[in-house]
């Protein structure tokens, strides 16, 4: 676990000490002088601000475990280290200070990272949430996960992750991503968060989509069924599941599917991209399943099959050109 006091800068430090000495009574001229001085300081008025916002919407959190071992942890890295002659006069008021003020450290590094799960470019994460739910993360995807006793609720920040979630009718489960909500019980579906709206597919049970932007606004998906929320226009169609889904098994399976798109749906895994030079071959149709990242694989069957030049380039990209063209 890494060491609160070095998460946060000074600011943020002070403004959380700030916020505990102005919450005791009575507070004096030369307190609040103080403070009116601290607060010029550019930064310190916006650190000071978000405190007292963590601190309103949050509650009282001091008993929570996650909490108390992060106030741990801002104690031992908070011991005052006054000189011997001072320690008598200094260590009583530092030890009323710093209790309070360690949890106002530890919300400021804590709850802004409490149940976030993410992934790099490439990367695939496995997640088993509090309610026996499974999520897989694919490749560069955050979402966050809050749970409440009425609701659990996702919020895909970006990305794509499959949701095997636990019955639980008391507590619908919600996912949201770019303006589309999904709600599911006892259910298999798969969201992919778009520039605008999302993709939502069901492999198994049922699902309510809504979306306030689209024509309809909301739709019962069932198994197969597919909708892209990114038109006014949307509605489901039939799908192949097991094909939508099959990079949570490390695959990426296309039917007839443009090299345009095949192209970048390869380049969401690979920090170095494939350039396709001719886009008058985009449309051309892929047929064929490969290993997600494996971009030497993916390169070598396209440029053999469409008889391509691959050129690697000085940035790490690799660029596809029609040898016909020029290549």
């Amino acid at each position: 676990m890494s060491d609160p006091q070095s998460a946060v800068g000074a600011a943020d430090r002070e403004a959380a000490e700030w916020h505990v000495r102005l919450g005791e009574r009575p507070v004096s001229a030369d307190t609040l002088h103080a403070f009116k001085t601290w607060r010029e300081t550019a930064g310190n008025a916006e650190a000071y601000r978000k405190v007292e916002a963590l601190w309103r919407t949050t509650g009282s959190l001091s008993s929570d475990p996650d909490i108390q071992a992060l106030t741990q942890a801002t104690l031992r890295a908070s011991k005052p280290r006054a000189r011997r002659a001072e320690s008598q006069r200094l260590i009583p008021a530092a030890l009323a200070l710093v209790p309070a003020a360690a949890i106002a450290v530890a919300l400021l590094f804590w709850l802004p990272n409490r149940g976030v799960y993410e992934t790099e470019v490439g990367g695939r994460r496995t997640v088993a949430l509090d309610d026996g739910t499974r999520v897989q993360l694919d490749t560069d995807t955050r979402l966050r996960v809050r749970f409440a006793s009425g609701e659990r609720r996702i919020v895909l920040e970006q990305g794509q992750a499959l949701f095997t979630v636990a019955h639980d009718a008391a507590r619908p489960f919600r996912v949201e991503a770019g303006g589309t909500q999904v709600t599911a019980l006892g259910t298999v579906f798969d969201v992919r968060r778009e520039a605008v709206g999302a993709q939502v597919t069901l492999v198994q049970g049922a699902v309510a989509v809504t979306d306030a932007r689209t024509a309809a606004g909301q739709w019962r998906l069932a198994p197969g069924q597919q909708v892209r929320t990114v038109r006014p226009d949307a509605t489901p169609v039939m799908v192949d599941p097991a094909v939508e889904t099959s990079w949570s098994e490390g695959r990426l399976v296309f039917r007839d599917t443009p090299l345009g798109e095949a192209i970048a749906e390869v380049n969401r895994y690979l920090p170095d991209k494939i350039v396709l030079a001719d886009r008058r071959i985009s449309a051309v149709p892929v047929n064929g399943v490969f290993a997600t990242g494996d971009r030497e694989a993916f390169v070598a069957a396209v440029a053999d099959l469409f008889d391509l030049t691959a050129q690697a380039e000085a940035d790490g990209r690799v660029r596809l050109t029609a040898r016909s063209v020029g290549g």
